[in-house]
């Protein structure tokens, strides 16, 4: 059922027309804060170059080139993520490659082994609470993955291409994510002193490449770091624009944002994701980014929301699906381990979620303020539910009612 909005349109057909407004607006909100943070990222990394020049000028700079990208048509979308993308996926692979070499004493003159692994407190660091405060910030660089459902309402052959798309999807997590984090355990300890510092030049990959005697490697990995930067900043955006634009189209949001121009741009949902990314920037530079912190978490901690949206949609589409009278042989993809996979998924994003909690207790005592970052976007998600659940009057839809409809 390739239509635009995707998941956030599921959650409205196949759970409770509440559960869709919540997931759509968390979602928005999500990629629009994920905006923010690429704008800052892309300051901070040209200031390595030009320190002397304000960060908030680069920002600005990377907002204009994505909005022109985003303006320009989905083709144009699509084509530029290509070239990023195959940048990215040059470096990780040269990055895997020259690791192996180092680890095992043929590039660096040092063998390193498996010794970092059991190293100290490694590999279980801070143990089981340690392991789960990192998992946000982990799921963070995860989110996008669910990109390729988001896209398929403007897929040329979504029936071919996206079952493709989300085959290739676990083993492009299991090669450069898990690949190339294997390697930087290997090559860097956790304790080593060079990953507390702010810099690029302590970045675990640009100190994988420097074990390998590669002089120039900062300056590479922080080109390369920019062109990842640029690359999330218009992913972002697209997500934003679309999720917004089909809200228009729902009545779940001002009807201007379901226009779009004679290019097929939403313009006007574009626009005011730009501008709340901007402002959202903006609390980066004053009251020493309290914030922007809370926004920077709420993003991470409304990606998990998202995917626990995406699980329980699953879930009630293939049971609608089925107590609708229809054989699972007319779907042209079906997810494998269902419904073992949705309910893992929806159990362990709900701890994570759950689990940010011990982050406010330090030295004992409970930060509230803390708490309160970590807990913002579900606050959020609970308010928009039951607001519109309220207002509208909505109820849990039937299995046999769903809107099984790819329109």
């Amino acid at each position: 059922m390739p239509i635009s909005g995707s998941f956030n349109a599921y959650g409205a057909r196949f759970v409770d027309p509440a559960f869709g407004f919540a997931l759509s607006w968390n979602y928005w909100y999500s990629w629009a804060l994920t905006v923010a943070v690429e704008l800052s990222a892309a300051g901070l990394i040209m200031q390595y170059w030009l320190p002397n020049v304000p960060s908030w000028v680069w920002s600005a700079c990377v907002l204009a080139i994505i909005v022109g990208i985003n303006s320009i048509s989905v083709k144009g979308y699509g084509e530029t993520e290509y070239w990023f993308a195959l940048i990215k996926v040059i470096t990780v692979v040269v990055f895997i490659i020259v690791g192996i070499f180092v680890a095992a004493g043929v590039l660096g003159g040092v063998k390193y082994g498996f010794s970092n692994y059991t190293r100290g407190e490694a590999p279980f660091v801070g143990g089981g609470l340690g392991v789960l405060s990192v998992f946000l910030v982990a799921g963070f660089s995860f989110m996008g993955t669910e990109l390729v459902g988001v896209a398929a309402g403007e897929s040329e052959n979504p029936e071919k291409n996206v079952p493709k798309a989300i085959k290739q999807v676990f083993w492009r997590i299991l090669l450069f994510y898990i690949g190339a984090i294997f390697i930087i355990g290997l090559l860097v300890p956790y304790d080593d002193p060079n990953l507390v510092a702010d810099s690029v030049q302590t970045s675990p990959f640009t100190l994988g490449f420097k074990l390998a005697g590669l002089g120039p490697a900062p300056d590479i990995m922080n080109a390369i770091i920019l062109i990842t930067v640029l690359s999330a900043g218009n992913s972002a955006l697209y997500a934003c624009t679309r999720t917004l634009w089909m809200m228009g189209n729902s009545n779940m949001a001002p009807k201007i944002f379901g226009r779009v121009n004679s290019r097929g741009i939403p313009m006007y949902a574009m626009l005011l994701t730009a501008i709340i990314g901007c402002l959202a920037f903006l609390t980066s530079l004053f009251g020493e980014k309290v914030v922007y912190e809370w926004l920077l978490k709420a993003s991470g901690t409304s990606g998990f929301l998202a995917w626990v949206g995406i699980a329980i949609s699953h879930y009630r589409f293939r049971k609608a699906f089925i107590a609708q009278g229809h054989s699972l042989d007319e779907l042209p993809y079906r997810a494998s381990l269902y419904p073992l996979g949705p309910c893992i998924a929806l159990v362990l994003c709900t701890v994570v979620i759950l689990g940010q909690g011990v982050n406010a207790y330090s030295d004992g005592k409970f930060n509230f303020l803390v708490a309160f970052g970590e807990y913002l976007a579900v606050i959020l998600f609970i308010i928009l539910f039951f607001g519109y659940k309220l207002i509208k009057k909505t109820k849990l839809v039937p299995l046999t009612e769903c809107d099984l409809s790819r329109t």
